[in-house]
């Protein structure tokens, strides 16, 4: 299906570095049959073929092919790093992974995993570090399952007392279990042990809340890290300062000149903006590691 140009939104792409111009420019100059792009029906958003829509129009072309897709607007980012994990560095598959975990934590380690092309174990010390937890997770065949199994083994092991001769199957239905663990607890029960293993019950005496610590406004932070003489004359340092002077933006600051950006820009600073706040968390994180490995 051919679409007018002009009714695409730009990808929210995974790759940090954005689009390759030198790609566009070669792609563009070859002649070859640009494929369909694939764009998000209900949002217009390129979702794979940003590469393809510049080199269409450095041709000159009001329109090109386009593949739709449906479903939630909120999956797009996830369907677009499925689509480009190919060509996406380890760093893009990494820094995607960590934006997955913060906006859909249920998505289990493997789902994730299947997204970025990233191994199932370093999705799991990336959700540690990231803090993406949520009471269930759902899986890569989309059934939903508890992270803790705790409460459903106990309601498991009341139901397998009330109903001896329930199978496993209807047990494992009612308590919303595999009938794997259904197994286990009749067995567990059977020689007299609690249904939920002591590393089960250990999990819910240590999950607490993760509390973010208040920010400090740029202003009150700047003045102290410009006084710091391990920051003003190393380096390294220095160019941290510029980079925090350049780039602080206090809470509420932004919504006055949000307003006064013009239309046909709006698109690019809130991909810019979006893409400097995934590298300034990035840096963040990784200084909150080395701080806690110093510790």
């Amino acid at each position: 299906m051919l679409v007018d140009i002009a009714a695409l939104r730009p990808a929210d792409s995974p790759r940090l570095a954005g689009c390759s111009e030198d790609f566009v420019r070669s792609l563009a100059s070859s002649g070859a049959h640009l494929s369909p792009i694939v764009v998000h029906r209900a949002t217009m958003r390129v979702v794979d073929g940003s590469h393809r829509l510049k080199a269409a129009v450095l041709r000159g072309c009001r329109s090109v092919e386009v593949e739709y897709v449906d479903g939630p607007a909120e999956d797009v980012f996830g369907l677009s790093v499925s689509l480009n994990v190919s060509t996406l560095s380890t760093a893009d598959r990494e820094a995607a992974a960590r934006r997955l975990l913060r906006s859909h934590p249920q998505w289990s380690d493997r789902a994730i995993a299947a997204s970025t092309g990233l191994a199932a174990k370093s999705v799991g010390v990336l959700r540690r570090a990231v803090g993406g937890q949520a009471a269930v997770r759902v899986g890569r065949d989309g059934k939903v399952r508890p992270v803790n199994s705790a409460a459903g083994r106990r309601l498991a092991g009341q139901l397998i007392s009330q109903r001896p001769e329930a199978s496993l199957r209807d047990i494992a239905r009612a308590a919303g279990v595999s009938p794997g663990t259904v197994r286990d607890v009749r067995r567990r029960l059977s020689a007299g042990m609690d249904p939920v293993p002591e590393r089960m019950r250990a999990a819910e005496r240590t999950t607490v809340p993760v509390v973010r610590a208040d920010v400090r406004a740029p202003g009150a932070t700047l003045p102290i890290l410009r006084r710091d003489p391990s920051l003003r004359f190393t380096e390294h340092g220095r160019l941290v300062l510029r980079w925090l002077e350049a780039h602080a933006v206090s809470a509420g600051e932004w919504s006055a000149v949000a307003s006064g950006v013009p239309s046909h820009c709006r698109e690019l600073v809130a991909e810019m903006a979006r893409g400097c706040a995934e590298a300034w968390a990035q840096m963040a994180e990784a200084l909150e590691n080395e701080n806690r490995a110093a510790g």
